[in-house]
């Protein structure tokens, strides 16, 4: 992509709070606004209401509405083709194969800031803006950008952008990165747009009532087997109702009654059995990943101390990350830690700054 030269920008507009007050914002800035939505499905294509989710026909008229508001010029761009192969397909074989996906990680890799950014460039357009809560800021001692938390720490989003590259970074702008959400809806209220009082998204999109094995198995047809419920030493306990309805560390709804809490420990997926045990099974201090995007440093030559979270919602842990192959690292934390999920994406910091991430490949056995 060519450097940004002028102040232009597309606005991906989701219908939200938040990517409406970041267009409104760009247009104080003095920039050359366009909006646009991806529509990435058709709510009866997955089996959902016209008003059930986010990325949905009310989401579509919401930003439109807004755009009008504004008065930038407004489309919708259809990418359902690409969502379905690249996100849907994706959300399915990972859980098939036993790990736990995380798809709005990979519709920002894809889709966001994929299609767009190439879809800005074909229109002459300077910047890709979204209304994600992180910054982005250029190093000129390392001649890096960098991608940093968010001042809001209640609303920092920077787990779910590690994939983000350096071209991909220079055309970016995060403009709610340095305010709080309170700020985001005071400004859309002193506005009075449409969806000032709209509630935040928080689900999966396309499952947004969580129930992701009746969708599955209304999306591809199938029916996933009950099967044996495991303790540690292969003993058979109960009955599963399909392995892909369960996930590591669950204890809800296994009904089992075994004298003592127990919990998901594994599975295998090939001979359709769940395997359960008590909580201290679930800690690893280790973990392999692969498919790895270095955004503060051009590589890992070395083992380094860093800060890394597994999941969206955790709190940064103290780990050594060592490289282990290429595009492949070993993780080892300073104190185990619950319920790593292969499928899943682990992010290293550095303070506030995101040193790059990858994907959760292996968990082995516990170490020390």
């Amino acid at each position: 992509m060519t450097e940004a030269k002028d102040k232009s920008a597309l606005i991906a507009m989701s219908g939200g709070v938040d990517s409406s007050v970041a267009a409104w914002l760009m247009l104080q800035q003095g920039y050359r606004c366009e909006g646009t939505t991806m529509r990435l499905y058709r709510n009866e294509d997955i089996g959902l209401s016209q008003f059930h989710t986010c990325c949905s026909q009310r989401d579509i008229d919401d930003a439109s509405e807004v755009a009008f508001q504004l008065d930038i010029p407004y489309e919708v761009l259809d990418f359902t083709l690409d969502f379905k192969e690249q996100i849907i397909g994706k959300f399915i074989r990972i859980y098939e194969a036993g790990g736990t996906p995380n798809p709005c990680i990979d519709c920002n890799r894809y889709m966001k800031f994929d299609k767009l950014l190439q879809f800005a460039q074909e229109k002459g357009l300077s910047y890709v803006v979204t209304g994600h809560y992180a910054r982005i800021e250029y190093d000129p001692d390392s001649g890096r950008y960098l991608l940093k938390k968010a001042v809001d720490a209640s609303k920092d989003q920077s787990y779910v952008l590690y994939m983000l590259t350096q071209d991909q970074l220079a055309h970016i702008q995060f403009p709610l990165g340095g305010k709080h959400k309170t700020e985001a809806r005071e400004i859309a209220g002193q506005l009075s747009l449409c969806n000032a009082r709209k509630h935040d998204s928080q689900d999966i999109c396309f499952v947004p009532d969580g129930d992701y094995v009746r969708f599955m198995e209304q999306y591809t047809g199938k029916h996933y087997p009950e099967g044996d419920f495991l303790d540690q030493t292969g003993q058979v306990v109960g009955r599963h109702r399909g392995a892909v309805g369960y996930t590591l560390g669950q204890r809800k709804g296994l009904g089992l009654a075994m004298g003592t809490p127990v919990y998901v420990c594994g599975k295998d997926m090939a001979a359709n059995t769940v395997t359960v045990g008590p909580e201290e099974a679930l800690y690893t201090r280790v973990l392999f990943a692969e498919e790895m995007n270095w955004i503060s440093i051009p590589q890992l030559d070395g083992p380094m101390q860093v800060k890394a979270k597994t999941r969206y919602r955790q709190t940064e842990q103290w780990a050594t990350v060592s490289p282990a192959g290429k595009d492949r690292i070993r993780l080892e934390f300073q104190e185990p830690q619950r319920a790593v999920t292969v499928g899943q994406a682990v992010v290293l910091y550095d303070g506030d700054v995101v040193v790059g991430g990858g994907t959760i490949t292996e968990v082995p056995p516990k170490e020390g």
